[in-house]
Order: C-alpha cells, then structure tokens, then sequence
C-alpha cells in the first residue's frame, strides 16, 4: 500500500498557524512512508472562497517548503463527479430528495429548541408519498442508517463510538447543484486513494457521518487521525494577539521558515526531548502516534527563541539577502555602503528576527543622530577630548583593522588614565547613536576609515558649538 495524505484547505482566508501545522503533520508523514502529499482546495463555499486567498495558501505552502506529489485539485471543478454519485445514492435507494423550505426548517428548529431538544432533520421526506411542491428546488440528502453504531479507531484520540441514532439525514448536494462538506470530502478522498486523513479534531464529529456515506459506496474506509486544536498562550481560543495570523505575516516579520516548521511540529507532537531539529530528522522521527491528545499552547517567546538559534546558524549571504528587503523598507541603499554579509555576521548573535537584524543594521548605511540625553551623558567636555585624541590615532593607522582599532583604543584609555567604558561608550554614540553595539573594534574596522572618521568630524564639531 502506498501511504498517501492530503491536506484540504478551504480558500476563505490566509493559510493560518493551526491549517500549516496540520499540513506539516500529512506532509512528515507521507515523507516519513515514502508516501504521496496531496494539495486539494475545497472551495464550494462560493460566497466566501476567493482568488486572493488561493494565492496565500500556496505562498504559504512553497515559503514552509511543503511541497505536494499531486494537485492542486479543485472542488468545483469535480461537481459534475458528486453529482453523478448523489444520483447513484437515489437510485439505490440510500439517498432522497428533500422539498423542505428554508422556513420549515426554521419553524422546526424553533420547536426543537422549545421543547429542549437537539436542533436536527426530522427526516420529513425520507419515505415521505406526497407530491412534491412545484416551488421547491430540492436538496439531496443521504439516507443515514436509524440504529446501529459507528465506531473506529483514530489513530491519536483511540477508539471513537457514536450512535446512528444521534445523527440526521444530512444534506450531500444544495438545491444550486453544489455539493456539501461532509459529501465532496469523502468522494475526494476515496477517488484520491487518501490512505490517512490527518486533520484538526474540530472535524471528528464529521467523521461518523463520512463513514456512513463510504460504506453506503462499498468503498475501503481511510485511517483518521484528529490533531487537537492550538491554543492561545493564556489557554484560550486562538486569536490574533495571540499568534492566530497568517504564515506568511511571519515571514514578514522576519522569521525564518525552518524554525517556523520546527516549532509548528513542536505544538503537540515530541521526539523525546529534542527542540531544535532539522526538517529532514522531522521526518526521519515523525510518528502519529508521539502526538498529544490534549491542545497546544501557542508560545510567541519559544518561536522567537527558535527563530534566534536558526538565525545563528545561518548562511551569511542569505541573512544578508533577507535583511536587505527590509533595510529597503527603511530608506537604506544597501549597495552603498559596507558589506552587507559582513555585517549579519557581526550582529546576527544578538537578535531575534530578520527585522531586528535591518535594524540593528541601519547605523552602518546612515548616520543616526544621538538624543539629547546620551549626547549629555557621554558627550561631555572630557569625552569629546578623548574622542578627538582617538579620531587622530585612528586618521593615523596604517592597517585598518580590528586589531590596530583595538590598540588605538587601548592606547587612548592608558593615555587618559580612564577605563575602556569611557572611551568605548562616547565612541558608540558618536558612531552609532546608541549604546549598544556589537565590539565597537569590529564595528570601526567594517564602517571603515572615511566613514568612521566623518562621523566623528562631524558629531565633534556640532558638540563644539552647543
């Protein structure tokens, strides 16, 4: 048998965190098996799905590196396959046409509730003799078994039972020609030779009546794998504020894509107590069975401490080609200045995203004028006298680098009988705007010579005339 998943979104929005980890878990584990990953858009939720949505799904997709064997399949382009098969059903007597009104419908779930009953088809047309109404564009709806049980084992949450008698006949194709959830999902599946559906336990309530439907087809019945859902960090609901957006919004905010699929397979799925772990150990680990039964908790601090171990261990030219898109956003021509390789490898120890990285960046494509208040605290008479002894022993290095900025430093604090504080600090602010940098030497020696020397030429004389 060939192990095949499918992971089946529904274009009404962006790809979102709790859609991607379960595309993760289908894509490991057909990986895992030597298996096959299907892409399917189930977009007959016609006043919702759109176009834009489509694209974000699979930009989200390709940035997380989950590729798929087989599709895109699209719903609606299948509609005359569950029609053909909504047609068997009623000949075979499995399936009726139902002429109930939308105000029927309403009038019965009103008594329903009235009464303190579970709102549900009363199966009116099920066997029903009357003569249809001439006004009435009938839906299809499957005959579901009246006694019995369906049960199965979900291959996380165990052995799941549920009575036939708790489900109603449900709706398999609208009165406009579409097909519901519950029906297109089951005829994708088996017409796909999905071997293992793997999805967000929100759908476990489904299951019972897809597997009605599949054995009213004869058909094999598929593993069902429920992953519970995410919750916020404050052991709510995911929202928003509490990481609920979409995946590429992370990309946006300077995250890499493999610490964001090594924490989204860290959400309730383990391997002993790795944390940190490549996408191919993912695979090489990744077993249904190592998922929680009980929801995650979605910890912003985790994914950023993630993000900062990869971004350690990043190749430089491809920090630098991240970082340049957003030095562009901030004004910075990063093709003049040092470079820029150099420069993520200087900072990249200290930061926890791509962004903070053009950040931390921007001081070596732009001066940046200090506030006031560091300008009081460091520029003071006695650090602008030490500041222009070491501009003219930095005028005067032969080598320009690390090593002889160092000692030019260390020359200046002997001279002046002042610690490395003193002369270090008043030089960050001078050349920085701020006070904390990486080395200040290392700093110096890839601003360069002419840069460094007119930051100091020019923050020296505006000092001179306050």
């Amino acid at each position: 048998m060939i192990v095949k998943t499918r992971f089946a979104p529904s274009p009404t929005g962006y790809l979102h965190i709790g859609g991607a980890r379960t595309a993760l878990f289908s894509w490991a584990f057909a990986r895992k098996h030597g298996g096959q990953f299907v892409l399917r858009i189930e977009d007959t939720d016609l006043e919702r799905s759109t176009q834009e949505s489509i694209k974000a799904i699979h930009d989200g997709m390709s940035w997380l590196g989950l590729d798929h064997d087989e599709g895109p399949f699209y719903q609606m382009e299948r509609l005359q396959r569950y029609q053909d098969v909504a047609q068997q059903l009623l000949e075979n007597g499995q399936a009726y046409y139902c002429y109930a009104s939308k105000e029927e419908l309403d009038e019965m779930r009103r008594q329903q509730l009235a009464a303190g009953l579970k709102p549900r088809y009363d199966g009116r047309w099920r066997d029903s003799k009357q003569t249809p109404p001439p006004d009435i564009k009938p839906v299809i709806r499957f005959k579901n078994p009246l006694s019995g049980y369906i049960s199965f084992t979900d291959l996380i949450k165990g052995k799941i039972s549920v009575a036939n008698n708790e489900l109603d006949d449900l709706v398999l194709i609208r009165s406009d020609g579409v097909p519901t959830y519950n029906f297109s999902v089951v005829l994708d599946d088996l017409d796909m030779n999905i071997t293992h559906v793997i999805r967000g336990d929100d759908h476990v309530n489904n299951t019972p009546r897809q597997i009605n439907i599949i054995r009213a087809l004869d058909a094999q019945l598929p593993e069902y794998a429920h992953v519970p859902m995410i919750l916020g960090a404050n052991g709510e609901r995911l929202s928003k504020r509490h990481g609920a957006v979409s995946v590429t919004q992370y990309r946006e905010d300077g995250y890499l894509p493999e610490a964001l699929v090594n924490y989204l397979a860290r959400l309730g799925w383990s391997h002993g107590d790795e944390e940190v772990f490549s996408r191919e150990q993912l695979v090489e680990w990744f077993d249904l069975s190592s998922i929680s039964r009980s929801p995650a908790k979605f910890n912003p601090e985790k994914l950023c401490w993630l993000n900062q171990q990869y971004l350690k261990k990043a190749d430089n030219d491809r920090l630098a080609e991240l970082t340049s898109f957003f030095l562009s956003r901030k004004g910075c021509n990063y093709h003049q200045g040092p470079d820029l390789s150099k420069i993520v490898d200087l900072l990249k120890e200290r930061i926890n995203t791509v962004e903070e990285l053009a950040n931390a960046a921007v001081f070596f494509f732009r001066s940046i004028e200090p506030s006031e208040e560091l300008k009081q605290q460091f520029l003071t008479m006695e650090g602008r006298t030490i500041l222009a002894d070491l501009r003219e022993e930095l005028a005067q290095l032969e080598n320009w680098d690390r090593e002889s900025i160092h000692q030019a430093i260390k020359d200046i604090v002997k001279k002046h009988a002042v610690k490395f504080p003193k002369v270090a600090m008043p030089l960050r602010v001078i050349i920085a705007g701020e006070t904390q940098t990486p080395s200040i030497d290392a700093v110096l020696e890839i601003l360069g010579r002419d840069e460094t020397l007119k930051r100091m030429n020019t923050q020296l004389k505006e000092c001179s005339k306050e």
